[in-house]
């Protein structure tokens, strides 16, 4: 049996005309990363709040966000990938600028690694069952 840490995440949901903001990874094929929506990691002494804000930010290039209410929490674990617990913190958050339909983006993650390219675009919220690692099981809070 492997032991698993469990790590506080943010996921973010940003809606605009019934469609979801969405990114892949270019460096690496649908089938090793999915779709996925803005997500990641709480920094130390950092609140969820903050984390989700700036993890949208981070991963779209945009900059004009602000939280529309916390969803709730949910822990998922993403082994075999990583032998990981993720408990995380999902927000509905509104962009407030204008963007296009689709845009490149790079995240910099402040020098610690390289560089990781994104592609972002809207996808219909009916189509969000194709997000990766459980990243569409909350929308349904959304519904009810």
């Amino acid at each position: 049996m492997v032991d698993k840490i469990v790590k506080d995440k943010v996921l973010c949901y940003i809606f605009r005309d019934g469609r979801l903001l969405v990114f892949r990874h270019t460096d690496f094929s649908y089938e090793e990363v999915g779709i996925q929506v803005p997500a990641g990691g709480i920094r130390p002494e950092e609140a969820p709040e903050d984390a989700a804000l700036r993890e949208a930010q981070e991963e779209t290039g945009f900059t004009q966000f602000r939280i529309v209410r916390k969803l709730g929490e949910v822990t998922y674990d993403i082994s075999p990938y990583r032998f990981e617990i993720q408990h995380r913190h999902v927000f509905q958050l509104e962009l407030t600028e204008p963007t296009p339909e689709r845009w490149a983006n790079q995240e910099l993650h402040d020098g610690e690694q390289a560089p990781t390219n994104f592609e972002c675009f809207w996808i219909p919220l009916e189509a969000a069952h194709v997000l990766q690692s459980g990243q569409g099981a909350p929308l349904g809070t959304l519904l009810d």
